[in-house]
């Protein structure tokens, strides 16, 4: 496996482009997480079937969060795309989430060669106020059986607020 912080850049995210690189195919309940010290995804637990991820998780190289991790991306697409793909993932949006106390953004994307929709999403709303709010009720209830109460959404942000999260993550993992 390969350090993907090393290979990988963030990307063009001053013009909204980033690479992204998939943990959590959509609609597995596997929560795998990249081990930046072996370069390997690794399995940190079976969720319960009822939280599988509603959308392709990941991670933007080369950015550090508030929660210590890798920027976090939620990427839209019609298929499951698996762990370990990286992609290059046009910007449409943040989820201001909040998890154990700690911010811990969710840059939310879509694939920046999509033909099948024909490149059609831009923004948020193009995905919908139904999708919004299925993502806001997997991510304020899916540690609800083992940690009731420890995770919050906070609402969305646009473009330009994701870029400004982006930049944050980008000078933070700089700086260590």
């Amino acid at each position: 496996m390969a350090d993907y912080n090393k290979v990988l850049q963030p990307g063009d995210w001053q013009n909204g482009v980033v690479n992204a690189v998939i943990d959590i195919p959509m609609g597995s309940s596997l929560k795998i997480e990249y081990d930046r010290t072996t370069g390997c995804f690794v399995l940190d637990r079976v969720e319960p079937s009822i939280y599988a991820k509603p959308v392709n998780y990941g991670f933007i190289p080369g950015t550090l969060d508030e929660d210590g991790d890798e920027l976090d991306v939620l990427v839209y697409c019609q298929e499951p795309i698996p762990t370990g793909v990286y992609l290059k993932a046009r910007v449409i949006g943040v989820l201001n989430f909040e998890d154990d106390s700690e911010m811990d953004y969710k840059i939310v994307c879509v694939p920046a060669d999509d033909r099948d929709n024909g490149d059609s999403i831009g923004s948020l709303d193009d995905l919908g106020k139904r999708w919004m709010e299925k993502i806001e009720q997997h991510f304020s209830h899916y540690k609800d059986l083992k940690k009731p109460g420890s995770t919050k959404v906070l609402g969305w942000g646009n473009i330009d607020d994701a870029k400004n999260v982006i930049k944050e993550s980008i000078e933070s993992y700089n700086k260590h």
